[in-house]
């Protein structure tokens, strides 16, 4: 976010934000995706965007999210770590 958009009076922080979203997604889903879980999709969004458009870092996390998000909390973790160094070794 530009320094710019974080000025403005309707900008949160991400943990308010995520409490937000969390109360409106189904009971649990906040809980299911810890700090870890999350510094790693944020790692693949980055990837994403800096190797592709932008709006491919959305849908990328999102997709990686429906592939893993029936695996156990730890190995779903372990898989997106997994991918994220993948995705970062190719780096040119």
């Amino acid at each position: 976010m530009s320094q710019q958009d974080s000025s403005r009076s309707d900008v949160v922080d991400v943990e308010t934000w995520l409490q937000a979203l969390g109360m409106l997604l189904p009971a649990g889903t906040l809980e299911e995706a810890g700090p870890e879980e999350r510094v790693a999709l944020l790692d693949l969004a980055r990837i994403a965007a800096h190797r592709s458009q932008r709006w491919a870092a959305p849908i990328s996390a999102y997709l990686v999210g429906l592939a893993f998000a029936s695996l156990p909390r730890a190995e779903r973790l372990d898989r997106i770590r997994a991918l994220v160094a993948q995705l970062d070794g190719g780096a040119g």
